[in-house]
C-alpha cells in the first residue's frame, strides 16, 4: 500500500472537453444550507470512516466550511438524479484547488465522477484560472486514474 497524498494538477489551456453528464443528472451550484446537509451526508459517507476529524457534526463542518475565506457556493456543484437526491459533489476552492469529489456508490462508474471535474475545470478556465489542483491519497488508484485521464499530473507540493 502507497502511503502519503499527492499533489495533482491540471493546465487549463483550452483543451478541456466539456463535461457530458449521464442520462437524467441534473447540476447546479449550493444554493444555501439545505443543500448543504446531503453534501455534508454524501461527503461523509464517502470520507467519514476514519476522518471524523474532517467531517464533524453538520453544525461545525458548515461552519467552518461555509466561513473558510476560500470558500465560495458558486464553486461548489451539485450534481442530482431523476428522484431529486444528491448523486455527487465536486467542493472547490478560490485558490483553484478541488476540495472534495465524491460520487455516491450507486452512481460510480457512470461518468459522473469525470463530468463533475470537467465542471471543475470549465468554471477555473471561465474565471481566467489557469491550472487547477487536488490532493489525492497516493493509495486512491481509481481517484489517481480519474484525474490523469482528465489530463492532471503529479506536480511537487508548494510551500
Amino acid at each position: 500500500m502507497i502511503k502519503g497524498s499527492l499533489r495533482m494538477r491540471r493546465v487549463l489551456d483550452g483543451t478541456e472537453p466539456p463535461p457530458v453528464w449521464p442520462d437524467g443528472i441534473s447540476v447546479r451550484t449550493l444554493g444555501g444550507v439545505d443543500d448543504a446537509r446531503p453534501m455534508h451526508a454524501l461527503l461523509l459517507a464517502t470520507y467519514g470512516e476514519g476522518n471524523e476529524d474532517l467531517f464533524p457534526s453538520f453544525e461545525d463542518w458548515w461552519s467552518r466550511v461555509g466561513g473558510d475565506p476560500e470558500f465560495d457556493a458558486a464553486l461548489c456543484f451539485l450534481a442530482f438524479d431523476r428522484a431529486g437526491g444528491l448523486a455527487g459533489v465536486a467542493q472547490c476552492w478560490t485558490s483553484n484547488f478541488l476540495k472534495d469529489l465524491a460520487v455516491r456508490p450507486d452512481m460510480r462508474r457512470q461518468g459522473l465522477g469525470r463530468a463533475l471535474l470537467l465542471q471543475v475545470f470549465a468554471a477555473f478556465r471561465a474565471r481566467g484560472a489557469t491550472h487547477v489542483d487536488l490532493k489525492v491519497e497516493a493509495n486512491n488508484e481509481a481517484g489517481r486514474r480519474l484525474y490523469a485521464q482528465a489530463g492532471m499530473i503529479e506536480v511537487p507540493w508548494e510551500g
